[in-house]
């Protein structure tokens, strides 16, 4: 009697074709300002659309734009709010009264999100275009950047509090942060490193 083989045929097996996993996305950089507006409803315009074409020279960054607002009697929230409607990087934080420079600084701290945020006055005594080179010294590896101003046109009221805002933060830091450079500065996520300083 012939034999017969019973054993299962294996079918052929064709080898798949892999394909090589998809690369991840580099993660942007996010780079916060933090802008504090009290009354300034006759430059604010003018401001956002000066630091919006600086923004623009370094398109291989991201920005948020968080305006506090505080607690400006003009037309100034009115203001940011349509810069919010128009401009999606824009956020905007609303006191309900005033409560001063430095306290409207340390709330857009606490909402910023970037990796690294700036400090600055948006009555364009400090200009935009200033604020890319303490990017640029960030980049480099710094992680706080001061910018001094040649000349200030602050009133003595705002100079007496940010000269104790200032020696109060110093002493209860181990950053070394100089005296009476103005709140124009960076300051990196991770906090506390090298620190540069722009003139």
């Amino acid at each position: 009697m012939p034999q017969q083989d019973i054993r299962p045929r294996i079918p052929d097996v064709v080898p798949a074709r892999l394909t090589p996993p998809e690369p991840e996305p580099v993660r942007r950089s996010l780079v916060s300002y933090v802008l504090p507006v009290y009354n300034e409803e006759d430059g604010i315009r003018a401001f956002h659309a000066e630091l919006v074409t600086a923004l623009g020279e370094r398109p291989e960054l991201d920005f948020e734009l968080v305006y506090v607002n505080d607690g400006s009697g003009d037309g100034s929230l009115t203001i940011l709010k349509d810069l919010a409607k128009n401009d999606e990087r824009v956020r905007v934080v609303d006191f309900a009264r005033n409560f001063g420079h430095q306290i409207a600084i340390t709330a857009g701290l606490d909402v910023a999100r970037g990796d690294a945020v700036i400090v600055m006055d948006t009555d364009l005594q400090d200009p935009p275009r200033v604020s890319l080179e303490l990017v640029d010294a960030w980049r480099e590896g710094a992680e706080i950047v001061h910018a001094r101003r040649r000349s200030r046109q602050d009133t003595a009221f705002k100079r007496a509090t940010a000269h104790l805002y200032y020696r109060v933060l110093r002493s209860s830091t181990d950053v070394d942060i100089p005296l009476d450079t103005g709140d124009f500065r960076l300051l990196d996520r991770r906090g506390g490193g090298r620190a540069a300083q722009v003139p």
